[in-house]
């Protein structure tokens, strides 16, 4: 690990110029209080989750919206949502504290492309907007839902409502709350890029808000197809370079995109930068869980 170049990382991270983008790799760690499984985030846990532990054929166990098309198929896509619904919609997880040092940063702009909600407990506290990616909708072109949160509470808004000058939270993939509503199957990933590609899934003061910003890829190991099409369509007209992303085991797809979309790949766990930005919490980590939205940081 080059720990020169983590700490100049951290150095920045404050300014507001660096956008932290979080995959599954940020909720290592978390567990069901009561069973002491770990939340399910990456594709096999997933599909593992949906299909209560019987793996699929090799062919769909290679990517979640793969195996999550299938299943809609034949039990409606109602199934999909209330299965990630019911893994990530209760309080049962434990806290992650990766989350709440990212939270405590008020940072401008943050990217989670998980369907949990830790970061929005974490952000219950203060007022914010959230966006929330969207897929397959009738009747308009756009494809996210915005809501204003305050006081531990969510209301939705219109464009003409936004507030630009509060903080953005970007759920890509969707997630249980205030409304459940995710990205998950095939059908939903081909429909939601198509758009992100023509500038639908964006909104515009978001597109003006993310100019020359540069990320920082934690918990994303880009060795997934729709994974690495999101990315590259969400840090359009970022800074050049574009950033920095914490990849332990680098594969070759990943590589060749971080080369692709100039993104410096630095070849050590997330958890290293959380490590010498919290020394005293990284070396402590909490095992209580949360509380509901509203109880949130009371």
């Amino acid at each position: 690990m080059n720990s020169s170049q983590i700490k100049e990382i951290l150095a920045q991270l404050g300014s507001g110029d660096i956008v932290p983008y979080l995959g599954p790799g940020v909720l290592d760690g978390v567990v069901d209080r009561l069973s002491g499984q770990p939340i399910p985030a990456d594709s096999d846990s997933l599909i593992l989750a949906m299909t209560g532990g019987q793996p699929m054929s090799p062919r769909l166990m290679y990517e979640f919206p793969r195996a999550a098309m299938h299943l809609e198929n034949k039990k409606g896509r109602s199934f999909i949502e209330r299965f990630l619904t019911q893994t990530y919609g209760g309080d049962n997880w434990t806290p992650s504290p990766v989350h709440q040092w990212l939270a405590d940063l008020q940072l401008p702009y943050i990217i989670d492309c998980n369907r949990d909600t830790q970061l929005q407990r974490c952000y219950a506290d203060r007022a914010h907007t959230l966006v929330v990616g969207a897929a397959r909708l009738a009747g308009t072109p756009y494809r996210f839902d915005l809501y204003q949160g305050e006081a531990g509470q969510y209301r939705p808004i219109s464009l003409a409502e936004v507030d630009t000058a509060l903080p953005v939270l970007f759920k890509p993939l969707g997630t249980p709350l205030p409304k459940p509503g995710y990205v998950a199957s095939d059908a939903d990933f081909v429909d939601y890029i198509t758009e992100l590609m023509g500038g639908f899934a964006v909104p515009a003061w978001v597109k003006l808000k993310r100019r020359n910003k540069r990320y920082l890829f934690l918990g994303m190991p880009f060795n997934r197809d729709t994974e690495r099409m999101v990315m590259s369509d969400l840090i359009h007209d970022a800074a050049e370079p574009a950033g920095w992303a914490l990849i332990a085991e680098p594969g070759n797809s990943a590589r060749k995109l971080c080369a692709r979309k100039h993104v410096q790949l630095i070849e050590a766990d997330w958890s290293s930068l959380f490590a010498l930005g919290t020394p005293d919490t990284a070396a402590h980590v909490p095992t209580g869980g949360l509380n509901p939205l509203t109880d949130m940081r009371a």
